[in-house]
């Protein structure tokens, strides 16, 4: 007996607007978390980057739109089971003071509440889509620290090398450059690095919004802190030099006009490790992100 085959299932409005309900639900229970994360984003510049997290995401699943399609939409139990853990991490959060877990786990209910309407195929097929949220959680101070401090060493050294070579009079003390008799700090001068997780979450939308071989998406995330500290030199060189000749007014006004400049800027280098290989005559890309995963 022949067997007949099942109907394929297709998306329809409702299946979007009961993803779009179970997810107000589960932002709406967890609305101080995310509320918190807001004034965060608005008040600390290092945590800006987080406006870009939802358009990133969006523009990983838009690439990925023609795999989204041929997706089922079927409830899956992997959704409440997310949920279940966001809440414990919400909950413990909240009670013991740990904002990561906090906002973490808000961010994890949110998931599980589409994944609950949409199914694990959604995820499976979009799941970097779903991993950049991860940027939303903000950094916990002693961990950005440890990142930071590095790289601020490194960009002064560099920062030194390069002005040098363009015929700027610049000595360096530590992570402070002296010019024209005054000291910058890379800190003042790059405001802690507050760039460096926007780049970060810049190298991760390239990697995944540009149909790579895993060994590039890997080169592309591992050279995050290669391209945080090559940016802050682009910006820092003008900006050192402006502290050091005019107010530091003016200079401070350049320096936050440069600074998303340098999201541009870090798209461009990122583009340029692509053609790189290329030259080298090594693989690349493979596939089309919008018809694979």
């Amino acid at each position: 007996m022949q067997r007949t085959s099942q109907p394929v299932r297709r998306w329809r409005a409702t299946d979007v607007l009961a993803a779009g309900a179970m997810l107000a639900i589960a932002v709406a229970v967890s609305f101080n978390a995310w509320q918190d994360l807001i004034l965060i984003a608005i008040r600390d510049e290092e945590a800006s980057h987080i406006f870009l997290v939802p358009v990133a995401a969006a523009w990983i699943a838009w690439m990925r739109r023609d795999a989204l399609l041929r997706c089922q939409p079927r409830g899956h139990m992997l959704g409440p089971l997310l949920i279940a853990i966001g809440w414990i991490l919400w909950a413990v959060g909240y009670h013991q003071d740990i904002e990561c877990f906090w906002h973490g786990g808000a961010v994890l209910m949110a998931v599980g509440a589409a994944i609950s309407v949409l199914g694990a195929e959604v995820l499976r097929e979009a799941w970097p889509a779903f991993v950049v949220l991860v940027f939303l959680v903000p950094v916990p101070g002693m961990l950005r620290q440890s990142i930071s401090q590095p790289l601020q060493t490194m960009t002064a050294h560099a920062t030194q090398s390069v002005a040098e070579i363009i015929g700027l009079q610049v000595d360096r003390w530590g992570n402070g450059l002296v010019v024209n008799g005054r000291e910058v700090t890379v800190a003042e001068a790059c405001n802690g690095m507050r760039m460096v997780f926007a780049l970060f979450l810049v190298s991760y939308l390239f990697a995944f919004i540009t149909p790579l071989r895993p060994y590039v998406r890997l080169l592309v995330l591992a050279a995050c802190p290669i391209t945080a500290v090559c940016c802050n030199v682009i910006r820092l060189v003008p900006t050192v030099w402006l502290y050091g000749h005019l107010s530091a007014e003016q200079a401070g006004r350049f320096h936050d006009v440069s600074g998303w400049a340098m999201v541009v800027v870090g798209f461009l280098i990122l583009g340029g490790i692509v053609k790189v290989l290329r030259w080298a005559m090594l693989p690349v890309t493979h596939y089309s992100l919008a018809t694979s995963a």
